[in-house]
């Protein structure tokens, strides 16, 4: 049985516990937070620090699920101790501090739309893709930005709360460096400084463009999809609320805590020393999307609409 420590208990961690709790040969040994915002199950104790927690129950497994500005830091720690490390995104969202590390090795990324039906192949093998398209509307209302998400300094933008999902993934299966970018942020409700909309066309390296459309102000379904246009004429695509159906019909998508599972028992396998599964998203990976994320809010044209105005 693989003891688990929670580093963090606000709304992500609650996702966790409840994905956790049905994960077959795996215990919650114990959840540090100094203010937990959800219901800790009987019996598990709570820390207020995660050093404490580390050195006193040693897990094999730690999920970290606190605000980007502590959570690379907490995984590095955990997995200088020992342990393996699942870390919430983005993680950070300064891409210079993902330089390796000792450790590292056994951190990886917690991108669980990646588990989604057929990815495993496409990731395993991918094809030649001469155009992808990442797209999410959610909506994000004024309850949600608070706290660090109010603010760019310690969030990030949508690119990097929102829409990495789909921006990480359409950049594992795409080569190539930056060699232009067209990109237009739009902020609209003045909710937090976080903008509600991001659109970019990034050019790669021979050609090959990424279009972006990432808005937190949809008033429609959510969605969040990424589109590939292959050379060979087809159209693949990973759809749903957030890319759950994969490259399966939407009815029979499995559940996000499905999704989550499946992580779980990638990332323990890859600890045991099986070859990595091509859905886990090492953090070293992440550096990638990160400077791709920070190249379009440095280039972009930034528009700002009075609430009057307001879409």
């Amino acid at each position: 049985m693989k003891r688990v420590l929670l580093a963090g208990a606000g709304e992500v961690g609650a996702k966790h516990l409840a994905a956790l709790a049905g994960t077959p040969g795996v215990m919650v040994a114990g959840v540090a937070d100094p203010a937990p915002r959800t219901d800790v199950p009987r019996g598990v104790p709570v820390f207020a620090s995660w050093r404490v927690a580390l050195k006193s129950l040693a897990p094999d497994l730690v999920v970290v699920a606190t605000p980007p500005g502590t959570a690379l830091t907490v995984a590095r720690n955990a997995a200088q101790a020992g342990a393996t490390v699942l870390v919430e995104k983005p993680a950070t969202t300064a891409p210079a501090a993902l330089t390796p590390r000792s450790g590292d090795e056994r951190i990886f990324v917690a991108f669980q739309p990646h588990f989604a039906p057929g990815l495993d192949h496409l990731l395993g093998s991918p094809p030649a893709v001469v155009r992808a398209d990442v797209m999410l509307a959610v909506r994000r209302d004024r309850g949600y930005f608070r706290g660090w998400r109010r603010t760019y300094a310690t969030a990030g933008g949508v690119l990097h709360q929102q829409a990495i999902h789909g921006l990480a993934l359409a950049l594992r299966i795409v080569p190539g460096d930056v060699e232009a970018v067209d990109a237009e942020v739009a902020h609209r409700r003045g909710l937090a400084e976080i903008e509600d909309r991001v659109t970019a066309v990034v050019t790669l390296t021979g050609g090959t463009p990424v279009h972006i459309d990432a808005r937190v102000d949809h008033s429609g379904p959510a969605v969040h999809e990424l589109a590939l246009h292959l050379a060979d004429g087809r159209l693949l695509q990973a759809r749903g609320r957030n890319l759950e159906a994969g490259l399966g019909p939407p009815a029979t998508a499995p559940t996000h805590e499905e999704l989550r599972r499946a992580m779980y028992a990638a990332v323990l396998d890859a600890a045991d020393g099986r070859p990595p599964h091509p859905c886990l998203f090492p953090l070293t990976a992440l550096r990638r999307p990160l400077e791709v994320i920070d190249r379009v809010y440095r280039d972009a044209r930034v528009v700002r609409v009075t609430d009057s105005a307001a879409a």
